[in-house]
């Protein structure tokens, strides 16, 4: 666990109060971070806010107007002064941050990984990821669309709405035969899986999102004693490695509607990584891996493969 030494926090407001949605894992990341300010003096409350994306659960994310979806009310309670922290999935948040507000903080990243859960009466070990010809897969990210339907042509995609433990509750009750879920929050949740068929997919096979498994707390740029207290519990070369995945993902202005897959990771000074890209979700996937020691470097050869390709 991240800890910091408690200095100048008497400067800060008591309790500081944390905005968060009020679905299963956004509680669990927002009570993480409120217990690791705790265990470090700084008395914290949770405030549970209502999102555009909470509110809508009839459309896929790529029918609903605008962007930040699962953000943009909490951000609101932040410059309105209703809240002094934020805690959010770091894939939610838009590329660029409202005036006024900065990310002083990221976590240690999870498992970035894609999980996929099958029905076991839809298992066929023989087919590539393993689920039978013809499935029913229940996903509303272009993302995933993507790039199940270019490992899997024949698959039938599903729009699927709802916290993580609805959407487990859908599959077994039949409303699909496979699901994909971000492996981190499943983890996060410690859920039941039994009875069910899992697979943890590559990061090369299955591209995940931008800053997948990676937690962001925001707050106001203009509260100082704020800022330097996350900034002590932020993961700086976690937040290094993403900002290659959201940068990539800013220059091509692109949200929950882009098709984008993109995963770097470190290994001693060597940085790799994998991406996979469409123009719409039910267009042609390109994906290539590459590697560096710079990141700056890495960026621009990325978005310099991808408009060649385009």
């Amino acid at each position: 666990m991240l800890t910091f030494a408690a200095k100048n926090i008497s400067n800060l407001k008591n309790p500081l109060v944390i905005g968060t949605r009020g679905s299963d894992l956004a509680l669990w990341q927002a009570h993480h971070v409120k217990n690791l300010l705790e265990s470090n003096g700084v008395a914290c409350v949770l405030h549970i806010i209502k999102t555009k994306g909470d509110q809508i659960q009839n459309l896929s994310f790529d029918k609903i107007e605008g962007k930040g979806f699962f953000t943009k009310e909490i951000e609101e309670a932040l410059l309105n002064h209703t809240i002094d922290i934020a805690v959010h999935s770091h894939k939610d948040l838009e590329t660029e941050q409202p005036s006024g507000l900065v990310i002083a903080a990221v976590s240690p990243r999870a498992d970035a990984r894609e999980l996929l859960l099958v029905r076991e009466s839809h298992v066929d070990l023989h087919q590539k990821l393993e689920f039978r010809h013809e499935s029913i897969l229940g996903t509303s990210s272009a993302r995933r669309k993507a790039q199940l339907i270019h490992l899997r042509p024949d698959v039938q995609i599903k729009d699927i709405r709802g916290n993580v433990p609805t959407r487990v509750n859908k599959l077994r009750d039949g409303e699909f035969d496979a699901i994909l879920l971000a492996k981190a929050g499943v983890d996060r949740l410690q859920l039941d899986l039994s009875g069910l068929h899992v697979q943890a997919l590559d990061e090369e096979m299955f591209v995940p999102a931008p800053a997948q498994g990676v937690l962001a707390i925001q707050c106001r740029e203009s509260d100082h004693d704020v800022v330097h207290t996350l900034n002590k519990i932020s993961d700086e070369a976690v937040r290094e490695i993403i900002r290659i995945e959201r940068t990539v993902l800013n220059r091509l202005q692109g949200g929950c509607q882009l098709p984008l897959g993109i995963h770097a990771q470190r290994t001693g000074d060597l940085i790799t990584v994998n991406v996979a890209i469409a123009k719409t979700w039910d267009s042609p996937l390109s994906s290539f891996a590459i590697s560096g020691t710079n990141s700056d470097d890495l960026i621009t050869e990325i978005l310099n493969r991808i408009e060649s390709k385009s």
